[in-house]
C-alpha cells in the first residue's frame, strides 16, 4: 500500500535567502494545507519537517536541499543528507534523479540502495527532468516519478510548464509506477490539464506557499492596469 494517497500534495519550504525561511512557521502552512484538502506536504530541512510532524496527521515528502561545489545537484544529494531524512519520520524521500554528477561521487544507486536496506517501510521518490532520466528511475524501482526537476536543468531549460506532453508519456510508459506532476502550476485551468494525464498525485507549492512569489505574479499584472 502506498505512503501517499492520491490527491494534492502541498509543498511547504522556505530556504535560505527567502524571507520566511527560519521562522519556525511551516509547520502552520502544513496544518493550513490539510485543512484546505491536502492529503500530503513536501517539506525541506530536518527543523522543518520535525514542526509540520507536530501540526499534521498526513504523509510527508522528505527532502533536504543542499548545495555542494562541483556539482549542480542539490535535492537530497549525498547520503548524508539521507540519513538525516532518515531520523524524521518521514514517509517518503525524494532524490534529485538527474543525469548530473552528484557531490563526492557518490551514485543515485547507492542512495535507492541504502534506504531500501535501512528503512524497507520509507518509500522513494525521483525528482527527473526528462525521459532518460524516469527511465532510470523505473529501472532503479522507485516507488514515485516526479517532474519535479522539469525546466531546471540545462537540457530541459525554457520548457513550458507544466509539461502536459511530457506527464502523458511518463503515465503512459509507466503504468506500474506513480506518477507525481509537479512544477509550473499556477492555474485551476493548469491543474485541471495535469490531472488529466492520469497522474497519481500532484505537488503544488509556490502558487499556495510562498507569498513573495505570489505578490510578484500580482505586481507584474499591475503593469498592464
Amino acid at each position: 500500500m502506498a505512503n501517499l494517497n492520491r490527491g494534492l500534495i502541498v509543498s511547504c519550504q522556505a530556504v535560505k535567502g527567502e524571507p520566511l525561511y527560519g521562522l519556525g512557521i511551516m509547520g502552520y502552512f502544513a496544518r493550513a494545507a490539510v485543512a484546505g484538502g491536502a492529503v500530503g506536504i513536501r517539506a525541506n530541512y530536518v527543523g522543518d519537517i520535525a514542526d509540520i510532524k507536530k501540526e499534521v496527521d498526513v504523509p510527508l515528502i522528505g527532502i533536504i536541499k543542499e548545495v555542494y561545489d562541483g556539482s549542480d545537484v542539490y535535492i537530497t544529494p549525498t547520503l548524508k543528507e539521507v540519513k538525516a531524512l532518515l531520523t524524521t519520520g518521514c514517509e517518503v524521500i525524494a532524490l534529485d534523479c538527474t543525469k548530473r554528477v552528484r557531490p563526492n561521487g557518490e551514485k543515485l544507486e547507492d542512495l535507492v540502495a541504502y534506504i531500501r536496506q535501512n528503512a524497507p517501510d520509507v518509500e522513494i521518490m525521483a525528482d527527473c527532468s526528462d525521459f532518460e532520466e524516469a527511465e532510470i528511475a523505473h529501472r532503479l524501482g522507485f516507488d514515485y516519478i516526479g517532474s519535479t526537476m522539469r525546466g531546471y536543468t540545462p537540457y530541459t531549460k525554457g520548457v513550458d510548464l507544466p509539461d502536459i506532453d511530457f506527464l502523458t508519456k511518463l503515465v503512459k510508459a509507466f503504468p506500474d509506477t506513480k506518477i507525481i506532476a509537479e512544477g509550473g502550476i499556477w492555474e485551476r485551468e493548469q491543474l485541471e490539464k495535469v490531472c488529466g494525464c492520469g497522474v497519481y498525485a500532484v505537488v503544488i507549492g509556490s502558487s499556495i506557499t510562498r507569498p513573495k512569489d505570489i505578490t510578484q505574479r500580482f505586481v507584474g499584472a499591475m503593469k498592464l492596469c
